[in-house]
């Protein structure tokens, strides 16, 4: 029996300028009902959103035609209302949760401060009393330690913490309908299944309607009751999440399904070890002094790689995984001589480049490049294609305009995109094509070594595939080597021919990467993979193994002192976990009546007990 809907949308329609971002949109949302809204970039998902909030005329666009009805005590026909009156609509029936918390709070306002205002705007409250309200709501969404968030600053959290902060803004006035637009893109898996699970239960508690843009259908089939498939402006698809995904009847749906990395879906063969390393990290760390030593008190470090001890071969590709503060980009950045380690080596082409100046390190740079996870702030707006690809190169060796634009035009055939298109500008592309601009300028040095330290991740699932498809080609007819970072397993498992798992500055599981994902050993690589969402309504509510998160090291630290160090202990051929000390080491190895002859208690499924690995 259907449910009567709390949100109408009829016939919407939208357009910027002369450009129509949204032709004859129509969908429905009940109370209690999750409908997601899915679709490539510039498919007109975010400008529905801001159309709902009517936001839309102050980002240039306008409502060129259709309706917008909400429901309730005080029904609302939202697109005949003036800005005045909308203000009152928005946080008090609708709130939204936007994709990048670090842009949508304000940076110089306490928390406490923030939701405060908007408690104090709707709902009338006074001070004391609006961020009373707002530790409540901050407990609400499970945020730890709620009085003394309220005086920090955004800068002060981690992402997944302040995007429980805009979700408890959101929900603080206990609207009707709330709009997530891609609020777990840029979160880490675990973190995004908190998000999840937070939402469902505000949700069943509440009874509020949610619409959940996103272009991550693992996450629709997680959360979504209905489904519209958006492309270009146009409605192409739209029914129930179990009908959209078993039995889709657009072919641009299929071609979504089809491009959605699934987990289980098998990973690149392993190269054979006999290649000298290309990239060799022998128990690389890094630190941060956060505050200066004064008499009678030492400083603080903080150390955000500890001991890493890694090696990448010629044509291969290493996945590093881990969760957003763990250490992946600052571990990067140290391996290009970006940031300054505090012990360890790294050796490239066996040429150690730990201890060389700026200027000794330069003729190194042609050697190894990095792909960043933003293309369009990777790219100098006022350069034209040609130049702006052609930099790196240029640099090493002067070459005239002619030859420029020959080996821009070169390089462009060899990502796909046309020759033609070497006079454009960054924002003349989409931001597929932009991230294929960022590998040509990085391939225009003939690098033996590229970084992709997020690459993919703000990317949709089609264009996601086309650029990883891309990067196994380069590697194929150039040889070039990646260290593809990513919170992504499933693109991981597909892309990668071993993986390392980083957790607290340390690498604490590694190996093949069919190997590791099918037995892995580490409490926190295991918590890892039961996070990933599964592309499948019908495994929706499968029961997933409840895996409680390692204790973590403490990495501030007086000056002078370490993390305790740990040991990493082979499983399989080229195999290894991170144990805590020689006596768990030992237990690791063990057939399970040998582990628990040694008192080392009931094997877990999945591999050895949590309790005997490394808690460092």
């Amino acid at each position: 029996m259907s449910r009567a809907p709390l949100l109408s949308v009829q016939n919407l329609s939208l357009a910027f300028g002369s450009h129509t971002a949204l032709s004859g949109l129509s969908f429905d949302i009940a109370r209690g009902e999750t409908v997601a809204l899915v679709g490539e970039s510039g498919s007109g998902k975010s400008a529905t959103a801001l159309a709902l909030m009517r936001l839309i005329e102050r980002e240039g666009g306008r409502l060129t035609g259709g309706r917008i009805h909400l429901e309730g005590e005080d029904p609302i026909e939202i697109t005949a209302l003036d800005q005045r009156r909308m203000q009152q609509v928005r946080g008090n029936r609708i709130s939204m949760v936007f994709q990048e918390p670090m842009t949508a709070l304000n940076p110089v306002m306490t928390l406490g401060e923030q939701v405060a205002e908007v408690l104090r705007l709707h709902q009338g409250l006074d001070r004391l009393t609006a961020l009373r309200a707002a530790h409540d709501a901050f407990e609400r969404v499970n945020i730890p330690e709620p009085a003394r968030r309220l005086t920090q600053y955004p800068h002060e959290l981690s992402g997944g913490l302040r995007q429980r902060v805009m979700i408890a803004m959101a929900l603080a006035c206990q609207p009707d309908l709330l709009i997530a637009d891609e609020p777990t893109t840029a979160l880490d898996v675990t973190t995004q299944a908190e998000i999840l699970a937070l939402i469902k239960r505000l949700q069943t508690e509440s009874g509020m309607a949610v619409l959940f843009i996103t272009h991550d259908m693992g996450v629709v089939a997680e959360i979504a009751d209905r489904v519209v498939v958006l492309r270009q402006g146009q409605q192409i698809e739209t029914g129930p999440v179990e009908q959209i995904f078993a039995d889709p009847q657009a072919d641009y749906t299929r071609t979504l399904m089809a491009a959605t990395p699934k987990l289980g879906s098998g990973a690149p063969r392993p190269l054979p070890g006999t290649a000298k390393p290309l990239l060799e990290v022998d128990r690389l760390s890094v630190r941060f002094p956060v505050t200066r030593s004064m008499p009678g008190r030492p400083g603080l470090d903080y150390h955000a790689v500890n001991n890493v001890s890694l090696t990448l071969r010629p044509g291969e590709t290493l996945g590093l995984v881990g969760e957003s503060g763990c250490g992946k980009s600052t571990l990067a950045r140290t391996l290009l001589g970006l940031e300054h380690a505090a012990g360890g080596r790294v050796r490239i082409e066996g040429q150690e480049i730990t201890r060389l100046t700026a200027h000794e390190l330069r003729p190194l740079r042609s050697r190894m490049q990095m792909v960043f996870q933003d293309p369009f702030a990777s790219l100098n707006p006022r350069l034209p294609v040609w130049d702006l690809i052609t930099e790196p190169a240029h640099i090493r060796a002067p070459m005239s305009r002619a030859e420029r634009r020959a080996m821009a035009g070169e390089l462009l055939e060899r990502v796909g995109l046309e020759a033609e298109a070497m006079d454009r500008f960054p924002h003349q592309f989409s931001g597929g094509q932009r991230q294929r601009l960022c590998i040509c300028r990085a391939l225009s040095v003939r690098p033996a070594l590229i970084v992709a330290d997020e690459a993919v991740s703000a990317l949709d699932v089609s264009v996601a595939r086309q650029i990883t498809d891309l990067i196994a080609r380069l590697q194929k007819e150039d040889g070039v080597s990646f260290l593809f970072i990513s919170h992504d397993i499933a693109v991981v498992e597909r892309v990668c021919h071993r993986i390392a798992v980083m957790w607290a500055g340390q690498v604490v599981e590694t190996g093949p990467t069919e190997e590791v994902l099918r037995n892995p050993q580490h409490p926190y690589t295991q918590r890892l993979l039961a996070a990933v969402p599964v592309p499948d309504p019908a495994r929706r509510h499968d029961e997933r193994p409840d895996i409680t998160a390692p204790e973590a090291p403490k990495l501030l630290l007086p000056s002078g002192e370490a993390p305790a160090p740990y040991e990493m202990v082979a499983v399989s051929d080229e195999h290894f976990v991170a144990a805590r000390d020689r006596a768990s080491a030992l237990l690791i190895g063990m057939p399970p009546a040998k582990r628990r002859e040694a008192g080392a208690g009931s094997a877990t499924s999945r591999g050895v007990s949590a309790s005997q690995l490394d808690r460092v």
